[in-house]
């Protein structure tokens, strides 16, 4: 298995992050106007406790993977939860454990300030992503419904 290098997110990663997170957005069928890809990428360097973050996983120093994440309070527990809210590995990449490490680099972060519950959701008919998280979490049982 190639060694993966994941880190936080750096100004320097603008266009590779773009890339991957429009291919991301493209699996799952979706498009954002340049506004929201400006406003995302500014928010990932804003302060702020609830602010998203992210990490890039690398291959020989080529970016090939991503993730964001962020936290936000809950009435049913003290500390914040760490919701990851998007995950992608270049095609290419998958099956190496890039997803995995870009997990548990979300995970190692949370747990340094003390959330140990990090959560996520993906569509049903998403099957490649679904055996890595069958592996590496519990399925919760949980529909998600939204209004749009």
């Amino acid at each position: 298995m190639p060694e993966i290098i994941v880190r936080p997110l750096t100004q320097a990663d603008h266009a590779d992050w773009r890339r991957l997170w429009t291919a991301y957005l493209t699996f799952y069928e979706a498009s954002l106007p340049d506004e929201v890809f400006e406003t995302t990428w500014r928010r990932l360097f804003s302060e702020g406790e609830f602010e998203p973050k992210g990490f890039v996983a690398t291959i020989d120093n080529n970016p090939v993977g991503l993730v964001h994440y962020l936290y936000h309070r809950s009435c049913w527990s003290l500390t914040n939860n760490c919701y990851l809210q998007d995950l992608f590995a270049d095609p290419d990449a998958r099956g190496k454990g890039v997803g995995a490490a870009l997990i548990e680099a979300v995970q190692a972060e949370a747990l340094k300030i003390g959330i140990t519950n990090v959560y996520w959701m993906t569509r049903e008919t998403n099957a490649i992503a679904r055996r890595l998280y069958d592996r590496v979490a519990r399925r919760t049982g949980f529909i998600e419904y939204d209004l749009q």
